[in-house]
């Protein structure tokens, strides 16, 4: 054996190297196959935590109180000096998220979002007061003028089944039964949450043209209703109707509200000042006693009446017979309400939806397959297909019932008030904005405001859905205890 055999040749063997990318496109895939087991809300939820921009987003949804359907709107604000031109301050949704800015929806429907519901609620309770007591502009003496709570309610379109606190519905001694073959009577003890509460004894014979009808001509009755207020005063005085303005000035604030029947009645808070508004007392002769029969005597004779038609007869509507007057005191007693507690009635019944108060629908209706299908009672459906069929009568188009028909007809707005009573909501937001803002905002003549905005979206994503309902929840937990160490207890009077 050779010296070159004897000695052993060892080779060192290499193997390829492994490449990590089969490795990572398995991680990447588990990832993917992780996610989606999740729910949409999930891996919404996880994309949006992961977003750079993430904390400034919670800081807008926490400036608009977690408001449940936000607007978002794309655009920039320059502040520049009139005469130099020199910019002042500026503002753009370049840097935001999404390059837009969220705001508000300022719903007042609880149902639609209870956030802006809150603060709409809060608005009206301050807008209500300052009419009753002062504040927000207007002068403290309001509180000792003569101011009254009235009720005016809508007429009977026929005997509905009603709770009586014991004592039962319509009893009758005998058993009588309409041409129908319906009962007339009701001999059971209702109690407020039972659904047939506020349905007809009687769908057919039940007046429902006139229960649309009259809901189409509210507006005009309560117009008919203040003036009528206004020519008894004048009547009273010795004055013609038109110079009743230089002796004292009548204001009304006033809420619509449903029944269970799904009937609108009014609340209105009246106030008699003098001839310069809230700042000046009415005349002697313009008593508190004046001014409930004037009220009364109105609500009495107030009428509109309707052209004949073969669709509806003619019509006559009015006020019903449940009309009821209190005066308002500082405080509550016995059945005289406190400015705070009819403050906090009327704040607590706009933010209400429409599910809740049997006034029918929250959103409009396009047909008759609408009507159908909505998740109401067979009440408020029966009144949603009147007001479409009689939207259809030519002699009633310009009341435009179909519009309206998810509304039972009824045209108005929730709260309306007199120009003298109060503030208004525009400037309750103006302050609480400034408020906000502080001394950042730059004002004077030599300021000059450009803007450009436009509307991009609305809504939240399912992920950021659920985390603006944490922020709203702890919103309202951080009122409700600032509310408690106040210890204010007519901060939401629970009369009547």
């Amino acid at each position: 054996m050779s010296a070159e055999s004897g000695n052993e040749t060892k080779t060192e063997t290499r193997l390829p190297a492994v490449s990590s990318a089969p490795a990572e496109r398995t991680g990447a895939l588990a990832r993917e196959l992780r996610l989606q087991d999740l729910s949409e809300a999930d891996r919404d939820l996880i994309r949006l935590v992961n977003d750079p921009l993430f904390s400034r987003w919670k800081e807008q949804i926490k400036a608009i109180g977690g408001c449940a359907n936000p607007i978002y709107l794309s655009g920039s604000t320059v502040i520049r000096h009139a005469v130099t031109g020199e910019v002042i301050t500026s503002y753009s949704t370049a840097g935001e998220p999404g390059e837009r800015l969220a705001v508000r929806c300022r719903n007042r429907r609880a149902s639609v979002c209870e956030p802006c519901s809150r603060l709409h609620a809060g608005d009206t309770f301050q807008l209500v007061r300052a009419g009753l007591s002062g504040g927000k502009g207007v002068p403290d003496a309001v509180s000792d003028r003569f101011r009254l709570f009235v009720t005016l309610t809508a007429p009977s379109f026929g005997p509905v089944h009603r709770v009586l606190d014991g004592e039962r519905c319509r009893p009758r001694r005998d058993d009588p039964r309409c041409e129908h073959g319906w009962r007339l009577g009701c001999g059971l003890m209702h109690t407020e949450d039972e659904p047939v509460v506020g349905l007809p004894l009687c769908p057919d014979c039940y007046d429902y043209p006139g229960h649309v009808l009259w809901h189409a001509h509210a507006g005009k009755l309560w117009d008919r209703f203040t003036t009528a207020v206004r020519r008894h005063l004048a009547s009273a005085g010795g004055i013609p109707r038109t110079k009743l303005s230089d002796h004292l000035v009548v204001s009304f604030a006033k809420v619509a509200e449903f029944q269970r029947r799904a009937a609108i009645h009014f609340h209105a808070v009246v106030r008699l000042d003098g001839p310069e508004g809230p700042s000046s007392p009415a005349p002697e002769w313009a008593t508190e006693e004046l001014l409930l029969d004037a009220v009364e005597h109105a609500a009495a004779s107030s009428f509109v009446t309707m052209p004949g038609s073969g669709a509806y007869g003619t019509e006559r509507v009015g006020w019903g017979g449940q009309f009821d007057a209190h005066p308002i005191g500082p405080v509550s007693d016995g059945d005289v309400p406190s400015d705070s507690a009819v403050a906090g009635y009327v704040a607590k019944y706009v933010t209400k939806g429409a599910a809740e108060t049997a006034a029918g629908l929250d959103y409009r209706v396009t047909g008759l397959e609408d009507i159908r299908a909505a998740v109401v009672n067979s009440h408020v459906r029966a009144l949603m297909g009147t007001c479409w069929r009689l939207g259809g009568v030519a002699e009633l188009e310009h009341l435009g019932l179909r519009p309206w028909a998810h509304s039972l007809g009824y045209r108005g707005h929730i709260l309306t008030k007199s120009r003298r009573y109060s503030t208004t909501y525009g400037a309750l937001r103006e302050e609480r904005s400034d408020h906000r803002r502080g001394d950042a905002k730059p004002d004077g003549p030599e300021v000059v405001t450009e803007s450009a905005w436009r509307y991009v979206g609305s809504g939240h994503t399912p992920g950021a859905a659920g985390l603006a309902l944490g922020i709203a929840e702890d919103h309202a937990r951080n009122l409700q205890l600032a509310r408690e160490a106040r210890d204010d207890p007519d901060q939401w009077g629970e009369w009547p």
